[in-house]
């Protein structure tokens, strides 16, 4: 099942079904109105979204229009919990090595930070800068859970786990070491996430949805047009349900939680690119001394999107530009 939260004039926008080719939607409001809606009552709710998602891809039984991303909401426009990891220490290997850092991580937890959960930008919508602060982007996978109780296992957790998304994580290099250092986490490193039009239950994905907990895809990135890279998610040093675990130690995840990746990274990088700016700066500096790929830029346009093994767009396109801030707009 393919969802997405249409702009309504409300914070919480519009629920409707999205056709598998992502071509025609059908409004859910007869069974549930809102995102949040329907992730705190999934199991009652749920069922019915289906039957409307078979009959619209069917062609036929449900009334229809065509879905438009450019007027797509994050598919859950704000929430409770927010949570991103670093869930490929590729990423974060090639960071130390280029910078030499010096990073105390304790072996097999995985990093977990707080995130901003009140405002989501939309797919298409102009991402506005007051400055440009070393700006970069993540590329990344999420998901989204039901009621997780305390102390769950992963296999638990990984039953819990309704909705997937993309999102890219927009990072403001100039204040993120400087907040590191500070240990409280990130404030005006990480300003809003911008999510992909449509989230999927994890069936969408097909045999890209893997075994293992971790989703077998290729992140397809573009910057100004050009390609950037397309890493898997595959190479995830934890999976799903491992992070959530971890995330759920001593504490109950409510319904709504998301659960990000942080960015996804290979191993074999320097042939199939970055989902980060800052990735591809650090593998210049190990390879030539200096950085020069340039951060990002006011008028920069960026696209991220993932393909199924038929070639399909499973959850459409992030696909937005950078704009300079102006108060009140």
């Amino acid at each position: 099942m393919k969802l997405a939260t249409l702009k309504n004039g409300t914070r919480d926008g519009r629920l409707v079904v999205v056709s598998r080719d992502l071509n025609r939607a059908a409004d859910a409001a007869p069974v549930a109105a809102t995102m949040q809606q329907l992730i705190e009552d999934w199991d009652a709710r749920a069922p019915g979204l289906q039957s409307i998602y078979e009959m619209l891809n069917a062609g036929r039984g449900v009334d229809h229009f065509a879905f438009d991303p450019a007027q797509a909401m994050s598919p859950l426009p704000r929430t409770h919990q927010f949570v991103d990891a670093s869930a490929f220490l590729n990423h974060g290997n090639i960071m130390e090595e280029a910078y030499k850092l010096d990073v105390k991580k304790t072996p097999g937890i995985p990093v977990l930070v707080q995130r901003q959960s009140d405002d989501f930008w939309g797919p298409c919508d102009d991402y506005p800068l007051v400055e440009a602060d070393n700006g970069d982007f993540e590329g990344e996978f999420a998901v989204i859970v039901g009621d997780t109780p305390m102390a769950s296992t992963p296999e638990q957790c990984a039953q819990q786990i309704r909705l997937v998304m993309i999102l890219n994580d927009v990072s403001m290099r100039a204040h993120l070491f400087r907040e590191l250092q500070m240990g409280f986490g990130f404030i005006n490193a990480k300003p809003a996430t911008v999510f992909g039009p449509v989230a999927v239950t994890p069936d969408e994905l097909g045999e890209g949805w893997g075994a293992d907990g971790r989703i077998h895809l290729d992140m397809k990135v573009s910057r100004n047009g050009e390609w950037f890279g397309h890493p898997n998610g595959r190479e995830m040093d934890w999976s799903f349900g491992e992070l959530l675990a971890r995330l759920g130690l001593n504490r109950n995840l409510r319904a709504g939680t998301i659960l990000g990746t942080g960015t996804v990274s290979n191993k074999a990088a320097r042939t199939v690119g970055s989902a980060c700016l800052a990735e591809k700066r650090a593998l210049e500096m190990i390879e030539k001394g200096e950085s020069t790929t340039p951060f990002l830029k006011i008028g920069d346009k960026l696209r991220f999107e993932v393909h199924g093994a038929d070639g399909q767009s499973i959850f459409g396109a992030v696909d937005h530009q950078f704009v300079p801030f102006k108060a009140g707009a």
